[in-house]
C-alpha cells in the first residue's frame, strides 16, 4: 500500500511539515517498520511529495499506523490530515508507484529527477533493513517502468525539472538573466540543476553558497562561478539581482531580520528571490519587504502548467505503458504461486525428519520392523499436521497481496529463499 500526499492534495505549509529530510529518513523507516502492521517500508520524500510505501499484514490498521506516524512527525492531528492524504492498496498502489517513476505524477511532467529519487529511496530502505523481497520486486519493476516510459515516449523531451522551472520563473520576472548577478543557495541535486540552467540562460556572474563548501566549490568550478560561505550570504546579497534557494534545510536559513539588513544596503534596488526548497529556505514574511519579490513553489506551478500542456499528448502513451507494466507485475506475482514455497517447506521438513531418523539409527535398529514403522508413521503424521494449516493458508491466498505476505513470511522464518538482501540497481 501507499499512504501520502503531494503538491496537489495539501497546501505548501502542510507539505513542508510532512517533508522528511534526507538525514531523518533512516529514523523514520525504523519508526514505521516497528509499528504493528507494517512488515516492509520505503519512504519517498521530495520537494513535492511525501509517501510511505509499505508491505502490510492488515490494510486498515496499517493505514492507521502510517497516519499516526505522519501525525507524530508533523505535529498535525490525525483528523486534520485525513483530507490531504491519499491511500492506495495492492494493484492501485503499484499503479501509483509506477506512475510516479514514469514522471506523470510529478509537479513537472516527465521530470528526470524523480526516477533517481525513487531508486535512492529504495536503496536507503535496503540499507536500513526495512525493504525486503516484496518491496524489492515492486520498486525494481517501477524503475523499469520509468525507464521504459522515457525511452518509448516523448515524456522526457526537453530538459524539464524543478531546477529548470526555477530558472524559467526568474527569467519570466527579470526578462533575461544575461549580465545579472545571481546568488544560488544550495549545491545539491536541484541546486546543481539551477546552476547549469543559469549558464544555459546566459548568466555568467554566479555565486554559490552551500552548507558544505566542498560541494559548492566543485559546482562553481564546473561553470566558472564563485563561492561564498553561508555566514557571508547577507554580504553576497547586497549586490545580487536574484537569489535562487534550494537547500535541504529543515528550517528557514534567512528570516525577515536578515533580509531587512540586506535591503538597507541596497538603496532601493529590487531583489528577486525564488525559493524552491521544501521546507522553505526563506521566511515567507520576507516577501512583505519593499523592493523584494519573493516567489516559492506555489508560484512555480504556473510555469509548469504551460509545460504540462506541451506534454499532454504523451500522457496517453505513458499511461498505457504503466497499465501494461502493472498487468505484467501482477501476472509475475501470480506466477510466484504457493507451490514452490510449499514444496520447499515440505522438502526442508522431510530433510529434518530424515536427519532425526539417521541420528537415532542405532537405537531404532533395536526395534522390530513393526515398531520402527510406527515411529516413522508418527513422525510423518506430526510433520504433516504441523505443516497442514500454514500450507493450506498459503495456497488459498496464492496470487494475492496476502499470499505474498504469507509466502515471504515462510521464506524468512524457515530460510527457504534469501531475497530480502536485494539492493537497488546502480
Amino acid at each position: 500500500m501507499v499512504v501520502g500526499c503531494n503538491h496537489t492534495t495539501v497546501p505548501l505549509e502542510t507539505l513542508e511539515r510532512l517533508t522528511i529530510g534526507s538525514d531523518a529518513i533512516a529514523k523514520a523507516l525504523t519508526d514505521l517498520v516497528r509499528r504493528e502492521h507494517l512488515t516492509e517500508v520505503v519512504v519517498l520524500s521530495t520537494c513535492n511529495r511525501t509517501e510511505v510505501y509499505a508491505h502490510c499484514t492488515r490494510f486498515h490498521p496499517a493505514v492507521l499506523d502510517v497516519r499516526s506516524f505522519f501525525s507524530d512527525h508533523s505535529g498535525i492531528e490525525i483528523d486534520a490530515l485525513d483530507e490531504g492524504l491519499y491511500t492506495y492498496y495492492d494493484d492501485a498502489a503499484a499503479s501509483h508507484l509506477f506512475s510516479v517513476a514514469a514522471g506523470v505524477d510529478s509537479l513537472v511532467l516527465g521530470e528526470g529527477e524523480i526516477l533517481g529519487q525513487v531508486r535512492r529511496s529504495w536503496q536507503t530502505a535496503v540499507d536500513a533493513g526495512t525493504s525486503g523481497a516484496f518491496l524489492a520486486r515492486t520498486f525494481r519493476h517501477a524503475i523499469e517502468t520509468g525507464k521504459r516510459a522515457r525511452t518509448e515516449t516523448g515524456i522526457a523531451q526537453f530538459a524539464v525539472s524543478v531546477s529548470a522551472a526555477a530558472v524559467a520563473l526568474a527569467e519570466d520576472v527579470l526578462g533575461s538573466l544575461v549580465e545579472r548577478k545571481v546568488l544560488v543557495l544550495g549545491a545539491g541535486e536541484i541546486g546543481a540543476g539551477i546552476v547549469h540552467g543559469l549558464r544555459v540562460a546566459g548568466a555568467t556572474d554566479i555565486t554559490i553558497v552551500n552548507r558544505t563548501p566542498e560541494h559548492a566549490a566543485a559546482l562553481a568550478a564546473e561553470v566558472g562561478g564563485q563561492v561564498r560561505s553561508l555566514r557571508d550570504v547577507a554580504d553576497a546579497l547586497s549586490d545580487a539581482d536574484v537569489l535562487l534557494a534550494s537547500t535541504g534545510a529543515t528550517t528557514a536559513l534567512l528570516d525577515r531580520s536578515d533580509l531587512e539588513a540586506v535591503v538597507a544596503t541596497r538603496a532601493g534596488r529590487p531583489l528577486l528571490i525564488v525559493d524552491v526548497a521544501v521546507p522553505r529556505d526563506i521566511d515567507p514574511s520576507v516577501g512583505e519587504l519593499a523592493s523584494v519579490t519573493l516567489l516559492d513553489m506555489a508560484d512555480l506551478y504556473r510555469v509548469v502548467d504551460a509545460w504540462r500542456e506541451q506534454k499532454a499528448a504523451e500522457l496517453d502513451a505513458v499511461r498505457a505503458i504503466v497499465r501494461d507494466e502493472v498487468e505484467r507485475f501482477l501476472l509475475e506475482r501470480s506466477a510466484r504461486s504457493a507451490a514452490p514455497i510449499v514444496t520447499a517447506l515440505r522438502g526442508k521438513a522431510d530433510g529434518i525428519r530424515q536427519g532425526e531418523l539417521d541420528r537415532f539409527a542405532t537405537k531404532l535398529a533395536a526395534l522390530s520392523p513393526e515398531d520402527r514403522a510406527t515411529v516413522e508413521a508418527l513422525l510423518d503424521g506430526l510433520v504433516n499436521k504441523l505443516l497442514h494449516e500454514p500450507t493450506m493458508r498459503v495456497k488459498d491466498a496464492a496470487g494475492t497481496a496476502r499470499g505474498d505476505v504469507l509466502s515471504d513470511a515462510l521464506s524468512d522464518l524457515f530460510a527457504l529463499d534469501d531475497e530480502a538482501g536485494e539492493s537497488a540497481p546502480q
